[in-house]
């Protein structure tokens, strides 16, 4: 468990058609064949996150680290990729919980711990455990950041940690009849210093206490410290590792991106759990006081915070303004992002390779997905009016999303521009994702069955398949 992060090697290129359509739902990895194989997929998985990696550099990133994560033994690993985050350059400020170490602080007191609405009333036993709690993972977690043994991940790192009395908070009160005592909410934050700590390299740790103006302790919860300091720094993302990992349906499927209008009905619904709802009350807050993302991801996974920056889809549940991922028609700014998602296809044969002038030229034809920004599939349509047909060419997932009804999505949208142009029937030409078509409604047909400009073109050493569908 104390191990380092060892990086996943990259997927294998899609499998894909004669014409460009890569199979969408058709991820073959292929057995490493030696050291050069293994070789090439690190150089490739690391040339794909590079863009991440300039994307954040330099950005804000709170992160909200839960007491439970601590007890279970995930602190090493944890720390050791924020340390890793924290050499790309990207500002990290730490908020640490302690509610299972205050607990047990309790127990051996004897005391039992009191909640109301997903708060601990705080009596003056509790906040002395409190003050307790806090102190001892101060303490470890600034051991934790200055490890430097060689051969560790942590080795040649000089991660500075720096904390204090930068969160000021006021009583949360009597709250329908509870009175919550010590337990306070976030009144300020000290952004000048913590902006100064980050601007000289360090990094900043808060704990889940604040202090007033007259000079009380407060007991405040993880969530609500990170999501005002958040807020008030204006942060790229606000990071939470917790026990649920993400949002989930009534089914249980994961849902990875949720946006502010989302979160608010299932909020509304009052159908999450207790926890769930509860981080995700405060991650919705952070949203809507401007933070641009807010993630909730797995605590118990290994990586995960590197898993959910530096991968696609991530492993956790995403909050955004707006549901990020779009289905359009391409335009002149996507050529770039068309040349990188065709490009591995055309390089080992599968697709007939386009030079950007031609893609450029042929850009009205395409219809491309993409999420945050960049295109991750991609179909093109040529259309025959005079034969009343027209040709899907260029269907393309990156492999990274395949099998997740991008292909699908991408084939239904295709048929409707043909539709709107008065096609009456599609064609394809693969081969390798026969089944795929046949079960969206596609036949077998012959080449004498193309219109005829395009059976001039037809390819014979390839021999692909033509397959047709009436819409």
């Amino acid at each position: 468990m104390n191990a380092p992060v060892q990086p996943a090697p990259p997927p294998a290129a899609p499998a894909a058609s004669a014409t460009g359509a890569a199979g969408p739902d058709d991820v073959a990895a292929p057995a490493s064949t030696g050291p050069q194989q293994d070789e090439a997929r690190f150089v490739a998985w690391l040339r794909r996150v590079a863009p991440y990696i300039h994307a954040f550099r330099g950005k804000t990133f709170v992160v909200a680290v839960p007491g439970e994560l601590i007890q279970a033994g995930w602190l090493n690993p944890l720390v050791q990729d924020l340390s890793l985050l924290h050499a790309m350059g990207m500002r990290i400020v730490l908020v640490h919980g302690s509610r299972p170490q205050v607990n047990e602080q309790l127990r051996l007191r004897g005391v039992q711990a009191h909640y109301a609405e997903g708060l601990r009333i705080t009596d003056p036993v509790a906040l002395e455990c409190a003050k307790e709690a806090s102190g001892e993972i101060r303490l470890d977690l600034e051991a934790a950041f200055s490890q430097g043994l060689p051969n560790t991940p942590m080795a040649h790192s000089a991660v500075r940690v720096v904390s204090g009395n930068l969160v000021t908070a006021r009583p949360v009160g009597i709250v329908d009849g509870v009175d919550y005592q010590q337990t306070g909410l976030v009144r300020k934050i000290d952004v000048q210093t913590i902006r100064f700590a980050l601007n000289s390299g360090a990094m900043v740790l808060l704990s889940p206490l604040g202090y007033s103006p007259t000079g009380e302790a407060f007991n405040l919860s993880m969530e609500d410290v990170a999501a005002s300091t958040a807020i008030a720094l204006d942060a790229d993302k606000l990071i939470v590792l917790a026990e649920t990992g993400g949002v989930f349906d009534v089914d249980g499927t994961l849902r990875r991106e949720v946006s502010e209008a989302e979160a608010k009905e299932l909020l509304a619904a009052g159908t999450l759990p207790e926890e769930m709802a509860f981080t995700l009350r405060h991650a919705l807050r952070a949203c809507e006081g401007g933070v641009a993302r807010a993630h909730i991801i797995p605590y118990g996974l290994d990586g995960s915070v590197l898993l959910e920056l530096f991968q696609h889809d991530g492993v956790g549940t995403m909050l955004v303004e707006e549901t990020l991922e779009a289905l359009r028609e391409a335009g002149p700014d996507d050529v770039g992002g068309l040349l990188a998602l065709l490009r591995p296809l055309e390089d080992d044969g599968t697709l007939v390779r386009r030079d950007r002038g031609l893609i450029e030229r042929e850009i009205g034809n395409f219809t491309v997905i993409e999420h945050d920004g960049v295109i991750f599939g991609c179909a093109a349509l040529y259309a025959f009016p005079r034969d009343g047909i027209g040709e899907m060419a260029a269907l393309a997932v990156n492999p990274l999303v395949q099998g997740r009804g991008d292909g699908e999505r991408l084939l239904q949208r295709i048929e409707q521009r043909a539709r709107a142009a008065g096609l009456k029937r599609l064609f394809v030409l693969t081969t390798r994702t026969m089944h795929w078509f046949l079960k969206r409604g596609f036949v077998l047909a012959s080449v004498d069955q193309l219109p005829g400009q395009r059976r001039g073109l037809y390819n014979w050493q390839r021999k692909s398949l033509v397959l047709i569908k009436q819409l």
